[in-house]
């Protein structure tokens, strides 16, 4: 996993230090969110959610309120993707910028796998992560980039 760090003015920002362990729970969650989407638990993926919570598309805002909302939400994700024949979730970090000690954005590739284990389109995402007061990390924002499609 790469750390990114952006320049403004020619200069560097100042980025929070983060650590091992850090990168480590970023990729834990990442696929913790991936297992729910595969299974379509979105009970499981409310659990990874701090509320309120926005996200962020072409379609505009979304604020998500509870984590009733956030359960609903996927819990019809694996049928949504199995139609479209994507038949595997799995998180592919391209940045994190700690932005404080407690907030990350994360930079989140998600390639369309095939049953047959092929890729054949991408989605990608941005996430703002917080960290709770028991030192948990929990999405709090999803800026949604858009998808990419290849002929399958």
């Amino acid at each position: 996993m790469q750390t990114q760090r952006g320049t403004k003015n020619g200069r560097a920002p100042k980025v929070a230090t983060h650590d091992e362990a850090s990168d480590g729970a970023i990729a834990e969650l990442m696929n913790r969110f991936a297992d729910g989407l595969t299974a379509g638990d979105g009970k499981a993926i409310a659990k990874l959610w701090s509320v309120p919570a926005l996200v962020i598309s072409d379609a505009g805002a979304q604020a998500v309120a509870s984590l009733e909302q956030v359960e609903s939400f996927f819990s019809g994700a694996k049928e949504q993707y199995a139609a479209q024949g994507i038949d595997e979730a799995r998180p592919d970090i391209r940045s994190v910028v700690w932005l404080t000690p407690k907030l990350a954005n994360v930079t989140v590739r998600w390639p369309y796998v095939d049953r047959a284990g092929r890729e054949f389109g991408e989605e990608s995402s941005t996430y703002t992560l917080h960290r709770d007061e028991d030192g948990s990390l929990k999405i709090q924002v999803i800026v949604m980039h858009g998808t990419k499609k290849k002929a399958h």
